[in-house]
């Protein structure tokens, strides 16, 4: 019907073949963590980390080191699964098994609707922690780091709006996105030595090599690089 269909919650109640074949072929597992992931992970590590917030749905955060304590997977995750019928929890591993191997939909053996991995569909609310945790956590956060994103998709591309107006805000990304050096709103950018722009400073190009630039004026390069190392794939 059309491309987004396949992570539309009502399409797949109807036919989950096409979200079948393409999380056979795509689900997490086969990917390290990169450089990025494990600057978040070494974060936590030392203590400076309050929350850490994606949209990602490959669990790479949480294969660097980062805890589920400090996660909010914003638009969820493969880690574990539930139905979609009766919304009761399904083994994770076997939704895994079932999807993978013999490419096909698992079903709840409590109503017999279909199970898919929790993470967010068309049609699905953002999980609760989200919701819960965001206005707790823009409140208390004194930096806000925005790395890899089109900021474009809501409400999570509101964060950067809704943190305190004297807490620094840094953008290491390909391109300027959202209202980052932008003085009066969406339509006016201003460069960073505006005043009112002060708080924020954007650094373009390669995320990984904006981290790694970053940790070695840190000192924190070497232990940076080990952190990665460990969670390497085989």
């Amino acid at each position: 019907p059309f491309p987004e269909a396949v992570f539309d919650l009502g399409f797949y109640k109807s036919n989950p073949d096409p979200f079948v074949q393409l999380a056979s072929e795509l689900w997490p597992g086969t990917h390290s963590p990169t450089i990025t992931h494990s600057f978040i992970a070494l974060l936590e590590k030392k203590g400076m980390l309050l929350r850490n917030y994606t949209q990602n749905i490959d669990g790479l955060d949480v294969l660097a080191g980062v805890s589920e304590e400090k996660m909010i997977e914003c638009h969820g995750h493969f880690r574990s699964s539930s139905c979609t019928k009766c919304s009761r929890s399904y083994n994770g591993e076997e939704c895994k098994r079932v999807i993978v191997k013999e490419t096909r939909a698992p079903t709840c053996q409590h109503c017999g609707g279909y199970v898919k991995p929790d993470i967010v569909f068309f049609g699905e609310n953002l999980p609760m922690a989200y919701h819960r945790m965001v206005k707790k956590d823009t409140k208390k956060a004194d930096l806000l780091i925005v790395m890899g994103t089109s900021l474009m998709v809501g409400p999570v591309n509101m964060i950067p709006e809704i943190v305190s107006k004297d807490c620094p805000r840094v953008l290491f990304n390909q391109e300027l996105v959202g209202t980052f050096l932008r003085k009066n709103g969406p339509k006016t950018r201003k460069k960073s030595h505006n005043t009112n722009a002060q708080r924020d400073i954007f650094h373009g190009g390669d995320c990984d090599a904006a981290i790694r630039m970053l940790c070695n004026i840190l000192g924190w390069e070497q232990e940076l690089d080990e952190l990665n190392a460990s969670t390497r794939l085989a």
